[in-house]
């Protein structure tokens, strides 16, 4: 089942992702490309404000990136895409927890999945065995925790 994420919706909910970085948007899609890759899921993820003239879908692999133009929202763009796809919707899980766009995808038959339970199952799905997430919030991360996070985010280390 394909996905279509409210990116700005689901990026404060990704551990190590944050509205205020410059390229958080692009953060994002490298977690969805690394999702899609483990999962074998197709992903179209909305961004609003996209800057002049880069008002356009963009393909990373099986993960479509759609910057919405000024003047419209991702709300609004993702309300048309299940308009487009009419009774095809059903076969498509929305994430967001913005109400009027789960209520948009009800309406269409779509799946609804809020971020904080698709960040859930992203976080979930970056591990090979499901007993290494327990206690992940109790516990610090160790030093080879880290640097796998800092290699998959592709950070500089200081």
């Amino acid at each position: 089942m394909p996905y279509i994420i409210d990116g700005h919706n689901l990026i404060p909910k990704v551990p190590g992702l944050s509205l205020v970085d410059i390229d958080d948007e692009m953060r994002l899609v490298e977690v969805l490309q690394e999702f899609c890759r483990r999962q074998r899921k197709q992903v179209e993820v909305f961004f609003d404000k996209a800057a002049l003239g880069g008002a356009r879908a963009r393909k990373y692999g099986c993960v479509t990136a759609r910057f919405v133009s000024r003047g419209r929202t991702a709300d609004e763009a993702i309300r048309d895409r299940l308009i487009r796809l009419g009774g095809e919707a059903r076969n498509y899980s929305v994430v967001s927890s913005d109400r009027a766009v789960q209520a948009t995808a009800r309406a269409a038959r779509a799946r609804v999945v809020s971020s904080d339970e698709f960040a859930g199952t992203i976080l979930s799905k970056m591990f090979d065995r499901p007993e290494e997430l327990d206690g992940l919030d109790d516990a610090p991360l160790s030093e080879d925790e880290i640097d796998e996070w800092l290699e998959f985010f592709d950070a500089d280390e200081q």
